[in-house]
């Protein structure tokens, strides 16, 4: 909550438009009771009256000398109301006093009495602001600071008040004194992460105005009759001759955090990534060794399909697999020389070669020469 204060209130003891109006109200109607009855005197008067003209004569004599009485009287009696009686607003208390000896505190609103040698001051029980100047300070770290505040108070006791302070002004400059003891101590007992942190843990200055606004209160009311009811702090800051050094300080400091946070960053990082780098390496190597399981199993049973068509069919198979081996190694336009015994030049030369390899490889597995079999044919 912040107040202004620049709110215009009234002095504590000027009286208001409502009172001034009330006294006239008084007066007014003493002047028409004196009149009223100046004018029942003129009535009877003017009756007629059957004595003689001389008594009349001397009835009108005597009425006329009785007019002077009349008006004295309604003279003194509107004195005497203005003397003895006196308006209360709703706003106001009223201090009686005799020769500056406070003698009767009215705080209701309406018609009051007092004895005519008594005097009346009205003091405005309305609540007041009253914003100090700034003033600087030091914190527990020895940090100047400057720190502007604003006090709201109101009268409590009319009768201690008069008697300490008198009016607003003397009460503003005891409530200014007492705020910077308060606010003094408090500062200086309090680090300056107390009113200026971004962690909601540091920062306690709403604690710490309580608790000024606390002593104010028992203060205030104890010496000067005055009821402090809050004390609101409006600027924090930095003197100006200190200014470039506390900020030259902020930011190294903010920067030491920004390396510590970077460096807990790439430690962070670094673990991540050595997990990442672990994990990456065991499923490589699941990954290895389920690949050479399924390339083994595929390999035997290559090898199996392989000796089932050797053994169908060997001479046929001997054959793919020569023009496999030609389809690889010859391309168009290409010029070869080749042994004579070579498989390639037996399958170009003679297109009886794998029948008579076919016979040899026979003979070879039932233990007869080849040559043999040939003389023996």
């Amino acid at each position: 909550m912040h107040y202004s204060a620049a709110r215009a209130l009234p002095p504590v003891t000027s009286v208001t438009l409502s009172a001034m109006r009330e006294r006239s109200a008084i007066i007014a109607a003493a002047c028409l009771a004196a009149r009223g009855l100046c004018t029942l005197g003129s009535i009877v008067s003017d009756q007629r009256d059957v004595r003689p003209f001389r008594h009349r004569m001397v009835s009108h004599s005597r009425r006329l000398r009785l007019w002077p009485a009349l008006g004295a009287g309604a003279a003194a009696a509107v004195l005497l109301a203005w003397l003895c009686c006196f308006a209360v607003g709703s706003a106001q208390y009223a201090l009686v006093t005799e020769f500056g000896k406070p003698v009767q505190v009215v705080d209701r609103p309406g018609l009051g009495f007092k004895l005519p040698y008594q005097s009346v001051h009205t003091f405005d029980r309305r609540l007041f602001v009253y914003t100090p100047p700034a003033s600087e300070f030091l914190t527990r770290e020895k940090t100047p600071v400057v720190a502007a505040s604003a006090i709201l108070w109101r009268i409590a006791d009319p009768k201690r008040f008069f008697e300490t302070v008198f009016d607003r002004t003397g009460a503003e400059s005891r409530l200014g004194d007492i705020l910077f003891a308060a606010l003094g101590a408090a500062i200086a007992r309090s680090p300056l992460t107390t009113f200026v942190s971004l962690d909601p843990a540091a920062y306690n200055a709403d604690a710490v105005l309580g608790e000024v606004a606390r002593k104010c209160r028992e203060a205030a009311l104890r010496d000067y009759g005055i009821a402090v009811e809050d004390v609101q702090l409006q600027r924090f800051d930095f003197p100006k001759q200190n200014r470039l050094r506390v900020y030259a300080r902020m930011r190294s400091e903010r920067g030491q955090m920004s390396m510590r946070y970077r460096s807990e960053g790439e430690e962070a990082g670094m673990s991540v990534r050595a997990g990442a780098e672990e994990e990456k390496s065991r499923i490589l190597s699941l990954a290895i060794e389920t690949a050479q399981q399924h390339r083994g199993e595929g390999e035997s049973e290559a090898a199996r399909i392989y000796a089932g068509a050797l053994g169908a069919d060997p001479e046929f198979y001997r054959f793919l697999r020569t023009m496999e081996a030609a389809r690889s190694i010859v391309h168009k336009g290409t010029t070869m020389v080749l042994p004579a015994d070579s498989e390639l030049f037996g399958v170009l030369y003679d297109s009886n070669h794998y029948n008579r390899a076919g016979a040899s490889d026979s003979a070879a597995w039932s233990g007869i020469n080849p040559k043999q079999e040939e003389n023996a044919t």
